[in-house]
């Protein structure tokens, strides 16, 4: 058998969700497939033959099954895909016209067993990715009229399909280049099965508990016992090899005696014993796994090789992994009652989803859950985040209905950019409120791999705001808000009213308003301690009906307990009429609490006013609901794509970089501005001088007045000792030459450029940075000194909505000063905008960028020039959430 005369792309390999939630592996095709391929057409129908081969073809003979394997993986690509290691689906192409061809045939084949679940369209995803990076630009197929199926994975996907129909095959042809609308199908397709598989993790008809000792005290018989007392809906069973243990139900001796199907597995067995009995899974059909077990890779390497083998043999064979270390998973729906976790009940019922990577973590959050009477719809655990993670949950709960609202408490995470792309969408839906400390190495626990990062924490933070994720520091702080959100309406402003019957407590609750930028414009309104419920209730009813009032805030102290569950009930029942949203502080009730509901709405759904211990957190909890509420208005689908882009130069300039130098350099002034000009941005040229006679001869040239300014990285902080600007004769270059080189020669810094003299205006900086964990990453501030120590940057992370670019330059504390602050002329915005727009669509298109730094841009009101830039390309490090689907791997 000949040798492929290519090396394998292993990178080409990939773990993907198929349609039903079930994993299969895509891999490049290799030598050895002969016999599967073989395996594969005898176990085809007739039918799906002669559709993929235009003839009846019993047997797929040698010499076909060898030419079919051997390809040299850039003028013929195939790739298969494996379901529990059987191969159940082939794509490939050839491309036309050599190996530069810009176009390729393509063809598929799909299992007859395993129609429907999605197969085509991952196998075309995949090849149109590889096919782009290798300089195709179009796919063509053939196919006949009755190929139904195979019309509609070309179709469906989203790409530009012409067709025509010639001598009784419908030929088609399509640009394989992404579109809004395939890019919409790629992430809809994503988002379906990956809510596929969790949702079969969280709603199984199944369960079994291997591990059920005999010890009462044991976890597997802890599991076993929550879900038979927390009244599971389906049908349960537990496994101890011994079948010593004595407890209600069925218990058995081994997997495979337990009859029918298995839904999920929850494993509470030795940490080297859980790959076997994974295996023993897989050979029973299990859909999912639950890793309670612990020792894995939190406990070293040789935990770090069980977890690889656990989840190679759980990917390999179709499931999905939660976990291991984890503290289980929980569903309250009626028909479900799930509660395969280490909680001893099942928490009471509610519209709250909850993720949590940290076992110690999960129980504080359910017992503050409980106490306060939140209730919750689902719960997991991820445990090391083997495999199951937080993104897995959010596109579950995209569609949940079940869920209001979100609360995560993330440890690490392994792929932001993804999250960050699923989280506005969910953000945009339901509140997400997550708990995160830094995202330096230094923060991840044992047992969670991520990648390295070289961005600086602040963009994590940025990235949250941008996704519309509510952060906060704490737990604590979590369920502040969440009691909030999922039971008030969202605010609409920042307009408040404060009502109560302690005027210190009214003064206090007026201050921490100021405090997180709310504006009081209703009260404080203080009644008499000795109020009645009636009259409480008629200052509440005016505040609520303010219409310069966007969100009520009550404080109580009821003299007898008596007398407070009257007011408590009387404002219940006058803000459950309101859509404006309601927070208190109710002595005697901290949480959700029946007292404080209203009335059912239509839809049966009664509003509960929450309350808090002090004002200042309810205020806080206000703050950022208030917050959220103003990021959704600012929402806009529509991504910047400025006008006179060139992609195509663009890409040759970095492609013949890369060539002569593979391991990437900084470009040359030449390279630079035409790289940036591709993409619409002018950079003002600048000459570099050497001595008087040069800088004269240079100003001369470009034409007065000009510029004479240090290029030396050591004068970056001395802008004033480093540049002289408006220099309007040649004796006054002369001048300035002789006086920097005298200042900066004894530290070597006396390497000077002459420019011509901008508008004067306010200097910013436009960066962008690939990073290996965050993909490319747009960084924005005004220049100099002052903006360094004070450490005054805005992070963003491309694709932008304009809505984006302005949210960048706000979030910066000198912005004002662009704004005209301090009687100053404010530049022009739109300007400075379109900079930021092209750069940030330029390091979004071009992983190829590994830093671009425009220094300064300078900004007026009149526009914005580029009068300095620099860029760095380098081989792409590999962005954690390509535009293909593929799984995270360990």
């Amino acid at each position: 058998m000949s040798e492929n005369p290519a090396p394998y792309p292993a990178g080409w390999e990939a773990d993907v969700v198929l349609r039903d939630g079930s994993v299969a592996q895509i891999r490049p095709i290799r030598p050895d497939d002969v016999a599967a391929l073989q395996d594969f057409h005898r176990k085809q129908s007739p039918e799906s033959i002669y559709l993929r081969f235009f003839a009846p073809m019993k047997e797929l003979s040698d010499k076909d099954a060898k030419r079919f394997a051997n390809v040299d993986h850039v003028e013929r690509v195939a790739l298969v895909l494996e379901g529990n290691e059987e191969l159940i689906g082939i794509g490939r192409y050839d491309r036309l016209g050599g190996p530069t061809g810009t176009s390729a045939e393509v063809a598929f084949n799909v299992s007859d067993h395993f129609q429907g679940r999605g197969i085509g369209s991952v196998l075309l995803e995949h090849m149109a990715a590889i096919a782009r990076e290798a300089g195709v630009e179009e796919f063509t197929a053939d196919v006949l009229p009755q190929n139904r199926k195979m019309m509609g994975v070309f179709i469906d996907a989203g790409f530009g399909v012409k067709h025509h129909f010639d001598d009784g095959v419908i030929s088609l042809a399509f640009p394989i280049e992404p579109t809004d609308a395939s890019e919409a199908v790629r992430i809809a397709r994503e988002q379906r099965a990956e809510a596929a598989s969790i949702r079969a993790l969280l709603n199984p008809r199944s369960v079994v508990v291997i591990g059920v000792s005999r010890n009462r005290e044991s976890t597997g018989r802890d599991l076993y016992e929550h879900l038979r007392t927390g009244g599971f809906a389906g049908d349960l069973y537990a496994v101890n090899r011994t079948a010593h243990a004595e407890v209600e139900g069925d218990l058995y001796t081994c997997l495979a005696d337990v009859p029918g199907d298995i839904d999920l597995a929850v494993i509470a067995v030795p940490a080297s014993e859980v790959p076997g009995v994974v295996r023993e899974c897989a050979q029973h059909g299990v859909r999912g796994v639950l890793v309670v077990s612990s020792g894995f890779a939190e406990a070293g390497e040789a935990g770090e090789q069980l977890q690889q083998e656990l989840l190679r043999t759980a990917r390999n064979h179709g499931m999905r992994v939660v976990g291991p270390n984890s503290f289980g998973l929980i569903n309250t729906a009626d028909d479900v009652q799930l509660n395969a976790s280490l909680a001893p009940e099942l928490p009471a019922a509610g519209d709250l989803g909850l993720f949590s990577q940290s076992g110690a973590l999960a129980i504080a959050g359910l017992e503050s859950a409980a106490r306060r009477g939140l209730g919750i719809s689902t719960f997991v655990s991820a445990g090391n985040r083997a495999d199951v993670s937080g993104n897995d949950l959010m596109q579950f709960w995209l569609d949940d209905e079940q869920t209001r609202a979100v609360g995560m408490y993330l440890e690490s995470m392994g792929n932001p950019r993804k999250f960050n792309r699923i989280a506005r969408r969910l953000s945009k839906a339901k509140p997400v409120i997550v708990v995160k400390s830094g995202v330096s190495e230094y923060g991840v626990p044992p047992g969670h791999r991520v990648r390295p990062t070289r961005i600086r924490p602040e963009a994590f933070r940025a990235m949250l705001r941008q996704a519309g994720v509510i952060r906060v520091e704490n737990v604590h702080q979590m369920f502040d808000i969440a009691q909030l959100v999922v039971h008030q309406e969202i605010p609409k402003g920042e307009r408040v009213a404060v009502v109560g019957n302690s005027s210190a407590l009214g003064a206090l609750a007026a201050d921490a308003c100021v405090s997180w930028r709310l504006q009081v414009t209703h009260g404080p309104v203080s009644l008499d301690p000795e109020a009645t419920a009636q009259e409480f209730a008629d200052a509440v009813r005016a505040a609520f009906e303010d219409p310069h009032v966007d969100s009520v805030v009550t404080a109580f102290l009821p003299p007898r307990q008596s007398a407070g569950l009257d007011i408590a009930e009387a404002l219940g029942e006058v803000a459950g009429r309101y859509e404006k949203p309601c927070v208190t502080t109710f002595l005697g009730i901290r949480g959700v609490s029946e007292v404080l509901a209203g009335q059912p709405r239509e839809d049966g759904r009664r509003e509960v006013v929450p309350s808090y211990a002090m004002p200042e957190d309810a205020i806080r909890a206000l703050a950022a609901a208030t917050r959220y509420g103003q990021w959704l208005d600012r929402q806009s689908d529509d991504l910047v794509l400025p006008e006179g882009i060139d992609q195509d130069k663009a890409a040759a300039i970095i492609a013949t970089v890369l060539e002569s130098d593979p391991d990437g350099r900084e470009l040359t002034a030449l390279e630079t501005r035409e790289l940036l000009a591709a993409y619409g941005i002018t950079v003002w040229p600048s000459t570099a001088v050497t001595s008087v006679q040069e800088a004269v001869a240079a100003a001369d040239e470009i034409g007065y007045p000009v510029v004479l300014k240090s290029t030396s990285p050591i004068v970056r902080i001395q802008p004033v000792s480093s540049v002289r600007a408006d220099l309007g004769s040649a004796d006054a270059v002369a001048e300035a030459y002789r006086a920097l080189d005298d200042r900066l020669a004894p530290i070597g810094a006396n390497t000077f450029v002459v420019q011509r003299m901008a508008e004067p205006g306010i200097p910013c900086v436009v960066m962008s940075e690939e990073d290996e964990l965050f993909g490319p990453v747009v960084r924005f501030s005004l220049a100099g000194v002052p903006t360094e120590v004070m450490n005054d940057f805005g992070y963003r992370i491309p694709p932008f909505s304009s809505n984006d670019i302005d949210d960048l330059i706000d979030s910066v504390r000198a912005a004002p000063i662009l704004d005209g602050f301090g009687h100053r002329v404010p530049i022009d915005r739109d300007a400075l905008r379109d900079v930021i727009a092209r750069v940030s669509v330029l390091a979004n298109t071009n992983p190829q960028i590994y830093e671009l730094n425009l220094n300064p841009v300078n900004t007026h009101r009149w526009g914005a020039e580029v009068l300095g830039a620099s860029i760095v390309v380098a081989p792409p490090v590999g962005r954690s959430d390509s535009g293909r689907r593929a799984m995270s791997g360990w």
